[in-house]
C-alpha cells in the first residue's frame, strides 16, 4: 500500500493541516496497516448521511477512550468534490485523524479510475500489500460497525492480539456473531486458487468438498 502513495503528499485533517511529504513519513504512517479509501463529495447527499457513521466507526477503532490501543487502520479521504472550498467544508465532518490528498492533486481522480469507483460513497478497503479486501465496505460498516475490522484483520492476516475493545475483556465476548463467515468472506479467491491447484495435482485422491462456500 505504501507504494501507492510514495512521492505524494498526504495531509492530516487536523487544525494545522500537517503534511506527510517524505518517504519516511509515508512509510511510518501506512506500513503494515489496513487502509480505507473513502471516495466521497460534499455535494453528495448519501455521503453526508454516511459521514457521521464513518466518523463514529473510525473513532471507536482508533480513539484510546474506546480501545486499549489504536487499530492498525488508516482512513484516507479521496475527494471528488467540485471545489476546494467544498472539500474543506466536508473535511470538517470527518475524523481529525484521517488523511486526505490535496485538492490540486489529480491523483484523486486516478485512484477513482484505478479502483473502478462508480457510486458515492465508496470505501475501498486495502490490505497492506495493496490487494483489495472489499471494493466497497459502506454497507458492511453500517450494518456491522467496528466488528468489520476484526473481519478485515483476519482477511488481511494482520493479527494484532493487543487490539481489544474496552467492553470485550472477558473471553466470552471476544467473538462476534460474524466469526464463522470471516475467513470465508475475505479469503474466497485464495481458497479457490488452492482448491483448484489441489484438484489439478491430485485429482484422484482429493475429496475435500465444494470450495469455501460449501
Amino acid at each position: 500500500m505504501v507504494d501507492l502513495f510514495l512521492g505524494k503528499v498526504l495531509v492530516k485533517n487536523n487544525k494545522d493541516k500537517d503534511e506527510l511529504d517524505t518517504e519516511r513519513e509515508i512509510i511510518l504512517r501506512l506500513q503494515n496497516r489496513i487502509l480505507m479509501l473513502f471516495f466521497g463529495s460534499g455535494d453528495c447527499e448519501r455521503c453526508q448521511d454516511f459521514a457521521p457513521t464513518l466518523k463514529a466507526f473510525f473513532k471507536k477503532l482508533t480513539d484510546e477512550f474506546y480501545v486499549e490501543r489504536s487499530a492498525q487502520l488508516v482512513l484516507l479521504y479521496i475527494s471528488l468534490d467540485t471545489s476546494e472550498d467544498q472539500q474543506e467544508k466536508f473535511l470538517k465532518e470527518l475524523p481529525k485523524r484521517c488523511l486526505f490528498l490535496p485538492y490540486e492533486d489529480p491523483y484523486r481522480k486516478e485512484l477513482g479510475v484505478m479502483f473502478e469507483v462508480e457510486d458515492l460513497p465508496t470505501v475501498v478497503v486495502l490490505r497492506p500489500d495493496c490487494s483489495v479486501l472489499s471494493p466497497n465496505a459502506v454497507k458492511e460498516i453500517c450494518t456491522l460497525g467496528p466488528d468489520c475490522f476484526r473481519n478485515w484483520q483476519e482477511g488481511a492476516e494482520l493479527i494484532d492480539r493487543n487490539f481489544m475493545m474496552n467492553e470485550e475483556f472477558d473471553d466470552s465476548n471476544m467473538r462476534s456473531m460474524t466469526d464463522p463467515i470471516r475467513r470465508l468472506k475475505y479469503k474466497v479467491e485464495d481458497k479457490k486458487k488452492k482448491k483448484k491447484k489441489d484438484d489439478d495435482d491430485d485429482d484422484d485422491d482429493n475429496d475435500g468438498g465444494g470450495g469455501p462456500w460449501g
